[in-house]
């Protein structure tokens, strides 16, 4: 894959929608960016538990200040 050393170093931040506690595929992302060699620059946002609208609000703030800091270059 010749986009892959092409992305080593990159900042990236998640979310996951869980059902329950979302360890697993929290530790699962972690290991595959470490593979590539993001930089992890947020703490991910786990959504747990049953659907709730403020989740949309969480996922766009966390969107916004990946933005904004990508923007003014903090990241």
């Amino acid at each position: 894959y010749n986009c892959i050393d092409k992305t080593e170093g990159l900042p990236f931040a998640f979310y996951i929608r869980a059902g329950h506690d979302g360890t697993g595929t929290c530790r699962a992302i972690k290991s595959i960016s470490k593979g590539l060699s993001w930089k992890l620059v947020q703490d991910p946002l786990i959504c747990r538990g049953k659907f709730q609208e403020e989740f949309i609000d969480q996922c766009e703030e966390l969107g916004l200040a990946m933005a904004a800091s990508l923007e003014s270059g903090i990241i």
